[in-house]
């Protein structure tokens, strides 16, 4: 009877056992996996027997497969990527700018492990990067007055962007281009650069009509000019023969006028008769 319970609660308890090992066998599985355009670092945590560690690379999309033991994966994305920098900054004349930068950063192919092991992984750009960008664009920024910044945009973002790549040269990293986003000045400045752009726009304006006015001027004169040469053509075409010969024709065409009497009195030293109506 004894030997039968002992056996039974034997049974009992191997039964237990092999649950509790398949159900911790179960949560100790793990399938880590990696997107598209991102590498995968696949490491174990150390356990109770082992050392753990890196375990593997994977290249996105991909899986690792179900594994026994709770392997780990940090997901890295090695596309190009847009990391952004907001300043305020003291420009050359002590007025202080505001705006972004923009830097373009990819990580090349098949340096995941070094990434994770040497950069800190995932925060790679916080770690080496971030600071180091933003020392570049204070020093590049500083050597202009706030009015030439925006004409020297293009320059700046040449020689962060030079000085970037020379920083990460022997890195993972790889510098695509630094962008110079918009320029805000302070509200005085703004004000100031609107009202010149309205002087400037009201004295083109006065130009203009300046220029219409001497137009019109001139406009006139060659006006007077041909009145003057009409008049001398006139008065030189106006002679003693020219008018008898005009009147006398005159008096030919009221003779012959059926609707009224006309009355000719020859009287000055030309001949040109006084005309007066009779009813």
């Amino acid at each position: 009877m004894f030997q039968r319970k002992s056996s039974a609660f034997g049974s009992l308890f191997g039964l237990i056992s092999i649950g509790v090992i398949v159900a911790l066998s179960l949560t100790a599985c793990s399938n880590p996996n990696t997107p598209a355009g991102h590498e995968g670092y696949v490491y174990e945590k150390p356990r109770i027997f082992g050392t753990g560690g890196y375990r593997a690379t994977l290249k996105g999309p991909q899986n690792y497969g179900v594994s026994l033991w709770r392997n780990q994966i940090i997901n890295i994305d090695m596309r190009p990527n847009t990391y952004t920098e907001s300043f305020k900054i003291l420009a050359n004349d002590d007025l202080n700018i505001s705006f972004n930068f923009h830097c373009v950063i990819s990580i090349r192919p098949d340096t995941v492990k070094f990434v994770v092991e040497n950069y800190g992984g995932d925060k790679w750009y916080q770690r080496i990067v971030r600071e180091t960008f933003r020392t570049y664009v204070r020093s590049s920024v500083q050597k202009y007055n706030s009015r030439d910044l925006k004409a020297n945009r293009e320059k700046i973002s040449e020689e962060v962007t030079s000085k970037l790549q020379n920083y990460l040269k022997d890195t993972p990293f790889s510098v695509t281009k630094v962008v110079v986003g918009n320029i805000n000045y302070p509200e005085i400045v703004a004000n100031a650069v609107e009202k010149k752009l309205a002087a400037q726009q009201l004295l083109s304006e006065k130009e203009t009509q300046k220029e219409i006015a001497r137009k019109d001027a001139e406009i006139r004169v060659e006006e007077a000019k041909g009145i003057a040469q009409a008049q001398k053509i006139i008065n030189t075409t106006l002679t003693t023969n020219y008018l008898q010969h005009e009147a006398i024709n005159a008096q030919l065409k009221m003779a012959e006028s059926p609707n009224h009497t006309t009355v000719y009195i020859p009287v000055g030293t030309n001949g040109i008769p006084l005309i007066k109506g009779t009813k």
